[in-house]
């Protein structure tokens, strides 16, 4: 994987009406961007649209254009709601064909005789497209410029990931700090927000729960600089030690 010079970011679309009916639960958002992260590439958004034809068209041709890198999930399998190779040709205007070496992959992958019509299917690419290789079941994802098309089922496309790492350029690895306080925002906000606002290049999210009959906030610093979040860190104890607030876990 080369790096990049300049920060790099990605959105991911979702594509399927399994998740907007809520049939189906996605986790791929958590795969992909804990991949990411280590890539130094930033996750800035996430879209979930049906197996329409023209909302993937339109959704991608809009994405595209703002960030680095788009990731679709979803799709790309062998019954009739899978459109989003189909959708994706329509989107660079490239024809929709037959893939050569995904072709013969699939074909080589099933025995004789059960390399049917839907399995063919999986075959069919935007024209050139270049593959993203399944080491789980066969049947390839593309990438046409900055558009990865990977499979629904988590772990197959968690299995696929590896194989993008020398496609992709990234940057400084995403760093990470947590602090798990015994409070409530209302008591920290006001401290907190002056932070936020010393530290412009670090990201501050803080994010309540409920814990064994007990309430407390996790506080976690992102950035790909390690010293600034120290610092940040730092400068968060002062105010919890002057407020006498538990820090319950601090990693």
């Amino acid at each position: 994987m080369k790096k990049a010079n300049k920060k790099l970011n990605a959105a991911i679309i979702i594509i399927g009406n399994e998740i907007l009916s809520g049939r189906t639960q996605d986790v791929n958002v958590v795969n992909i961007s804990t991949w990411l992260n280590n890539l130094g590439i930033k996750l800035e958004e996430v879209r979930v649209i049906p197996d329409i034809e023209s909302t993937i068209v339109n959704t991608v041709n809009t994405v595209r254009k703002k960030f680095n890198y788009i990731f679709t999930t979803g799709g790309i399998g062998p019954t009739h709601d899978d459109i989003t190779s189909k959708s994706i040709a329509k989107a660079f205007k490239i024809k929709y064909c037959y893939h050569p070496e995904a072709y013969k992959i699939l074909k080589n992958y099933y025995e004789k005789g059960k390399f049917n019509v839907g399995r063919r299917k999986m075959a069919k690419t935007p024209k050139n497209a270049t593959l993203i290789y399944n080491p789980s079941s066969a049947a390839p994802g593309f990438y046409v410029k900055n558009v990865y098309c990977l499979p629904g089922v988590p772990s197959i496309l968690k299995s696929m990931l590896g194989g993008l790492n020398n496609k992709i350029i990234g940057g400084n690895k995403i760093l990470s700090k947590t602090l798990s306080l015994r409070t409530v925002e209302s008591e920290i906000s006001i401290p907190l927000e002056k932070v936020q606002n010393k530290y412009k290049n670090l990201e501050i999210g803080s994010y309540p729960f409920f814990q064994q009959g007990k309430i407390g906030v996790s506080l976690v610093m992102r950035s790909d600089n390690l010293k600034l979040i120290e610092k940040c860190l730092c400068d968060i104890m002062k105010f919890i030690k002057k407020k006498k607030i538990k820090v319950i876990v601090r990693k």
